[in-house]
């Protein structure tokens, strides 16, 4: 009997704990996707003004570097985007701009010297 009567209790508890938990596995599931949400709109936001301010052959260039090197492309996009909000951009950015602005941003190779005694 007494035996019955821890079982029961074990079993109580174990349901209790287990309803505690649900409510906690929603709110953090219900987060996880605002959170995806928030993101997929800021990324729509940043392709729409990259429409706006890159010809088409430029953006398939930025998406194929994205493919390659996505922190180089995705700080590219964060800085013409910051362009653009402030107005300091003149023109569309078309793909010769483009290469420059991704040849200033890479940092410069050093040539290997080996002197010979």
């Amino acid at each position: 009997m007494v035996d019955d009567l821890e079982a029961i209790r074990r079993k109580r508890l174990a349901e209790m704990q287990q309803q505690q938990a649900a409510p906690q596995m929603e709110n953090d599931a219900q987060a996880a996707y605002q959170q995806e949400q928030a993101q997929a709109e800021r990324d729509a936001q940043v392709q729409a003004v990259l429409r706006q301010i890159m010809t088409p052959e430029a953006r398939e260039r930025l998406t194929r570097l994205k493919l390659s090197r996505k922190e180089l492309a995705e700080q590219l996009e964060s800085q013409l985007v910051m362009l653009a909000q402030s107005g300091r951009l003149q023109s569309r950015i078309d793909d010769e701009r483009l290469k420059l602005l991704l040849s200033q941003m890479q940092p410069k190779k050093r040539e290997p010297t080996i002197t010979r005694m």
